[in-house]
């Protein structure tokens, strides 16, 4: 069987050669022809190959290039949820313990406990958590979000400008600057992110998360679009209660 794939990051022949080469070594890849002009890879394998197995292949050859599945040439039944592995959200499930752990500690050892600062402090470490991650390779980062951000697939800029929105949110978070404008803007921005991710969902297209950036691969699924209503679910609720 041969498919086709789209892949983000290559900016020169090297690039296709090194990306060529870690695709040849997957065991059943019988060939492998990368371009950089449309870049894309056209494999033949004899078995299907996850989207993700692909991924960390590529990502052997540079942490900036991402494969998705051009959804044009790919087979209907190879859809988002093939083939994912509990194991594949450890890593995010790790994150959301190391930071509500600490937040809960800190809260519960006030004189009095309130939602409404586990809450804010949650959120704070969760933003500067997740900006930080895509930070560290900011342009993989914005090659992957606009993959499927109904913003930056349009803009790409804002792709470039959303891990700084993000370190401001967490900052002015822990900050308690303008609480109320600080929750309206998450709840706008989050809604936002939580649209395209839905609408991916939603068409079946497979997708490498960019959540946590590049260095950590994620599939895009509905625990990705249940992290963006968490913040959205959060961010509401604090604007109610600083409304009333």
């Amino acid at each position: 069987m041969t498919h086709t794939y789209n892949i983000s990051g290559m900016h020169c022949s090297s690039c296709v050669s090194k990306v060529k080469s870690e695709l040849l070594k997957l065991g059943d890849v019988t060939n492998a022809e990368v371009q950089l002009n449309a870049p894309q890879a056209t494999i033949a394998m004899q078995k299907h190959i996850s989207i993700n197995t692909l991924q960390e292949a590529v990502r052997k050859a540079g942490n900036n290039y991402i494969i998705t599945e051009d959804n044009a040439a790919m087979p209907a039944q190879n859809t988002i949820g093939d083939k994912i592995s509990p194991a594949s959200y450890y890593p995010i499930f790790l994150i959301f313990l190391f930071i509500s752990l600490p937040v809960s500690i800190i809260e519960f050892n006030q004189p009095s406990a309130q939602w409404m600062h586990w809450a804010n402090n949650f959120m704070a470490g969760f933003f500067l958590v997740f900006s930080f991650f895509k930070l560290l390779n900011l342009r993989a980062f914005a090659d992957g979000y606009s993959t499927y951000d109904i913003i930056a697939m349009h803009s790409r800029p804002y792709a470039y400008i959303y891990p700084f929105i993000e370190l401001g949110l967490g900052l002015a978070l822990i900050a308690g600057i303008v609480p109320l404008m600080v929750n309206t803007i998450i709840l706008v921005v989050m809604g936002i992110s939580s649209v395209g991710v839905a609408r991916s969902l939603v068409q079946k297209k497979q997708f490498q998360c960019a959540c946590l950036g590049t260095v950590i691969s994620l599939p895009l699924s509905t625990v990705t679009l249940v992290e963006d209503l968490l913040m959205v679910a959060m961010s509401a609720i604090s604007i109610v209660k600083l409304i009333n």
